[in-house]
Order: C-alpha cells, then structure tokens, then sequence
C-alpha cells in the first residue's frame, strides 16, 4: 500500500466538481430557494466525490489494514485500483470498461438528459403560471428531483465512497422533502387542479407508457 499515488490532485478535484456544478446550474437555471437547495445538496455530493476520486482517499485509507490482507500486492492508492467495486467484484482488465463503469455512465447521462427536459418544463410552466403536465411531467411528478437522485446512483456505481454513501440515502431524504414542500405549494396555488395531477400521476416511478395522446 505505499507504493505510487496518483492523489492529491486538486486542481483536477477542482475542476471536475465546477464542471458537473456547472452543467447542473446550467440545466437548472435555479431561481427560487427551492431550487438552490437543490443544486446545493447535489453540489456537496460532487464535491465529496471528486475529492476522493482524485484528493484524499479517504475511504481507502480508513480500509487499508482490510484491503491489504485481503488483497497483498495491490496498491489500492493508485487510481486504476481505486475502483474498488472492480476489484472486490472480481472484474479484470480496464476498470473504465466493466459493466459496473459502463452502467455507471448510463444513469449518469441519462439523468443529466432528465435533469435538462424536466427543468425547463418546469419552467415554462411556472413562467405560465400552470402546472407541469406535459414531458416528463405526465410520466411522474418530480423528474427533476429524480435526475439528481439518478446521477448519483450513477456515481456510486463507479466510485463508491464511505462519504458519498452515507450522503447518498441523506440527500434522496432531502429531496423528498422538498418535493413535499413543492407539493404543499402547488395544492395552495392550483388548488383541485394540482389534486387531480395528483391522482393521476406517480409520484417518482415514471409511467413507462404515456397516458394520453397529449404527452409529448
């Protein structure tokens, strides 16, 4: 384990974190406290993540003594061995191209698409002063929140942290409240419009058939 590290690289710790931030913030266009809330809770996640990515491992630290006499001669602080699911799976070859890494960048991509459609239709609805029923919005009633939770799942598959893992069931916690308290505030606003949204529509499994010939 004291071999070459390819750690303590914060520029490129800081560099990838402003990147997703940024694609985040770009897709979300935050406006309301809600909204910053959101970007602020996915913000903190990525930023622990490429932190141990490429900072501090810390997670490999703390698991040195197990990962040392289960796996001798492997120098965990390398970054090819820092996928740990690769190796403790068994996976051989390039980690960046087994099955856990490839569906990995699946959610991801996936759940940045749904974060980028689901946000402007939200927002074209509130600029409206209407509900959002259309797009993702007919499949289920908190896409965007969904998105987030969808790209960090993604992470975990390739790069799981003893951080992020903690964050990760804290985060969907705080994002089911905020769709909680978005909810309170369209049955204020819209009133029997938004309950009958309600009845008809999942809350974060998406309906994988559109319901109505209107849905796009």
């Amino acid at each position: 384990m004291n071999g070459e590290s390819d750690y303590g690289l914060w520029t490129i710790v800081i560099l990838h974190s402003a990147i997703f931030i940024f694609f985040a913030f770009s897709f979300i266009k935050p406006k309301t406290s809600i909204d910053w809330r959101s970007l602020g809770a996915f913000s903190a996640f990525i930023v622990a993540l490429f932190t141990e990515m490429y900072g501090f491992p810390l997670t490999i630290y703390l698991l040195s003594g197990w990962l040392t006499e289960r796996y001798p001669g492997i120098n965990f602080y390398s970054h090819e061995k820092g996928h740990l699911l690769h190796t403790l799976l068994g996976f051989e070859g390039n980690a960046h191209f087994d099955p856990l890494h490839i569906a990995s960048m699946v959610f991801i991509v996936f759940g940045f698409i749904l974060m980028a459609s689901a946000w402007n239709q939200l927002h074209l609805a509130q600029q409206a002063g209407n509900v959002a029923t259309t797009g993702w919005y007919a499949r289920c009633r908190h896409p965007q929140y969904l998105a987030f939770i969808v790209i960090m799942f993604g992470f975990l598959l390739q790069w799981p942290t003893i951080p992020t893992v903690v964050m990760f069931p804290i985060l969907v916690v705080v994002y089911v409240r905020l769709a909680k308290r978005e909810e309170q505030q369209a049955l204020l606003q819209f009133g029997d419009q938004y309950r009958a949204y309600v009845r008809q529509t999942p809350a974060w499994f998406p309906r994988l058939f559109k319901k109505t010939s209107e849905d796009p």
